[in-house]
């Protein structure tokens, strides 16, 4: 039927065309943004699940920050450990010294005037350890590592220091002395148990760290597949999405030229007017 007054064709045409314009709207913003859903309407059902799991991937990152953390701790109290061991060992070594009968009594007097400097250097490195704003071996004291994402008991390390000065330890002057024979050999016993029980707590350290370090590769696996998930839920295809967007594109062209005929169609009816 030709009209005057209605278009229908003409109609049509245009909300074909305005629906494929809009797809083509959409092809260039997920194009844009290299994201599937770039907004809520996208897919609402994919939005909600993709942001629960990005929010673990951020946690997931972030835990792993905090091992890490945890990680240089320790190995902060294992340097200072060390340093302690090493000045046990010095120690040892001149005692052995003093114990030598060839020594007059004023060479023991500058043994000792060593050995005191040593007991007192192992107990400002036990005052001065710190990681930033937390003291490790001035107190016997339970550090929590928070190397998971929720607040469950399996989601924390508890790393355990011993108080590491002289006094702690029974090297201080006011326990041993290298300064006479006797005494120089009554002391090898206390830095030898001194020396057992650094090497213990350095142990403890030692284990502590190593198990620091599998928690974190562990974190970095769950951001690295959790990650991957997301990335599957919300990037864009851009093969496909080029494509969709082509084909939009050329239905587009087509919606206006049939369009501009469609709108033509009322001159057809003027020409079945008597002139």
């Amino acid at each position: 039927m030709l009209s005057i007054y209605s278009n229908l064709s003409s109609v049509d045409a245009q909300v074909r065309l305005s629906r494929t314009q809009d797809m083509v709207n959409k092809n260039m913003a997920h194009l844009a943004s290299g994201l599937r859903i770039a907004t809520a309407a996208d897919d609402p059902a994919g939005l909600g699940i993709s942001t629960q799991f990005d929010t673990q991937v951020r946690s997931y990152n972030q835990a792993a920050r905090n091992t890490n953390d945890g990680i240089s701790l320790m190995q902060t109290a294992d340097g200072a450990l060390g340093q302690i061991q090493g000045a046990l060992q010095r120690m040892r070594e001149l005692a052995v010294q003093s114990s030598n009968g060839t020594l007059a009594s004023a060479d023991r007097v500058n043994i000792q005037t060593e050995f005191a400097q040593l007991q007192t250097e192992i107990t400002r490195i036990s005052s001065a350890t710190n990681f930033g704003n937390v003291q490790l071996l001035n107190a016997a004291s339970t550090v929590q590592i928070q190397v998971g994402v929720n607040a469950t008991a399996s989601d924390s390390i508890s790393v355990n220091f011993n108080k590491e000065d002289a006094a702690t330890l029974k090297v201080d002057t006011a326990t041993i002395k290298v300064d006479t024979a006797a005494g120089a050999t009554a002391a090898l016993a206390n830095i030898d148990t001194a020396i057992s029980q650094l090497s213990s707590d350095r142990a403890t350290v030692g284990a502590a760290q190593n198990r620091l370090t599998v928690a974190m590769q562990n974190d970095q696996d769950f951001a690295k597949n959790l990650g991957a998930a997301v990335s599957r839920m919300r990037d864009v295809d851009v093969a496909s999405e080029s494509a969709a967007l082509a084909r939009n594109q050329v239905l587009t062209q087509a919606g206006i030229s049939v369009l501009a005929q469609a709108n033509q169609a009322p001159n057809q009816a003027l020409a079945l007017l008597p002139h």
